[in-house]
């Protein structure tokens, strides 16, 4: 195993971190969580695993081989990287760069610009025949300044996130304002933790939004809708990014047609755009919960987004669910979404 380091997005406090574990359980990587730091966190994990998370994740920003971690001091960070094997990793004759991430407010007596133009001298110094390369370079030494440390390595890779926006509800053929961001719903995807090839079915499809993060990723897609144009909508978005599902059926999520899938990602109705049949949320999540475990096997997972108010989570104690995790999620003044990863017993 390697010591890697991920730098994660800062939209959310826990989402992040959870959405990299799972994916690596589900991919069936041995990992030691090292240390959890804010919007890093260092792993010990095969460096295969970085083409997984690079293709899966919504939430990680930088992969990253680990070459040191120190305190946040110029005079710790210098000494560690004068000591560090930098030369391993780079050869004579290659262009390199260093790029330094700070962040929130943590260590504001170090310069970001300044850190980067020394460190990159102490590595000219220390591997000869290289050349500094901003604008194109060969490799790519990335720090982060997080919780007075300073966590220094190799970029391996980077995910942006502008193929999300791309993806946005509104640049799909179909929409509703009621629609799930992209990046939600992949993390949500991930956190339910299938493989590609697996069965993902959504009873609520709506616009589909989990359904094509899902077939994105590999994944064999099953929608269920009680409203028939919210079905063909979803048609219209799968087959929009090429994704062909397994099924797209108009049903109510209460009673559905036996399914047996590999686990269920889903964003039940709520709000006052959308359709719940005059049906209360929390009577809709349990009616359909108590019917669509029977589709999974014992360990599969189900993750569900509902109003934080409902408290979906402590449906567990009337159904044969175990809670694994929630994260709420602040959408606007009155609505905050809890997110809950169920496991079947």
């Amino acid at each position: 195993m390697s010591s890697l380091f991920f730098l994660v997005s800062g939209e959310h406090p826990t989402l992040p971190f959870s959405e990299l574990k799972a994916i690596l359980e589900a991919e069936k990587y041995e990992y030691q969580v090292l240390e959890k730091l804010s919007q890093v966190l260092r792993v010990k994990v095969d460096i295969d695993s970085v083409q997984s998370i690079e293709f899966r994740s919504a939430l990680t920003r930088v992969c990253s081989i680990e070459l040191l971690c120190c305190s946040a001091e110029a005079e710790e960070i210098f000494k560690t990287v004068r000591l560090a094997p930098l030369d391993e990793f780079i050869q004579k004759g290659e262009s390199f760069a260093v790029r330094i991430r700070r962040v929130g407010e943590n260590a504001q007596h170090l310069f970001s610009k300044e850190l980067e133009r020394k460190l990159g001298k102490l590595i000219l110094n220390k591997a000869k025949g290289l050349k500094v390369d901003l604008a194109n370079p060969k490799k790519t030494f990335f720090g982060v300044l997080t919780d007075n440390k300073f966590v220094f390595g190799l970029k391996i890779a980077e995910i942006p996130p502008k193929l999300f926006v791309q993806r946005r509800p509104r640049q799909k053929p179909f929409f509703h304002p009621s629609a799930m961001p992209p990046k939600l719903a992949r993390c949500m995807v991930n956190l339910a933790k299938p493989k590609a090839g697996d069965l993902v079915l959504d009873p609520f499809c709506g616009t589909a939004s989990i359904l094509i993060e899902a077939g994105l990723m590999g994944c064999r897609a099953l929608g269920l809708d009680v409203k028939r144009r919210m079905v063909g909508g979803s048609l219209r978005n799968l087959l929009h990014y090429d994704i062909k599902p397994e099924g797209m059926i108009v049903a109510d999520a209460s009673k559905p047609p036996t399914v047996k899938a590999d686990c269920i990602v889903t964003d039940p109705p709520y709000g006052r755009l959308a359709t719940t049949l005059g049906r209360e949320t929390h009577q809709i999540i349990k009616d359909s919960l108590s019917t669509l475990q029977d589709n999974l096997a014992g360990g599969r997972r189900i993750c569900i987004a509902a109003p934080k108010s409902v408290k979906a989570g402590e449906l567990s104690k009337e159904l044969s669910l175990h809670h694994v995790e929630s994260h709420f999620v602040h959408v606007h003044r009155s609505l905050t979404r809890e997110i809950i990863v169920f496991e079947r017993s």
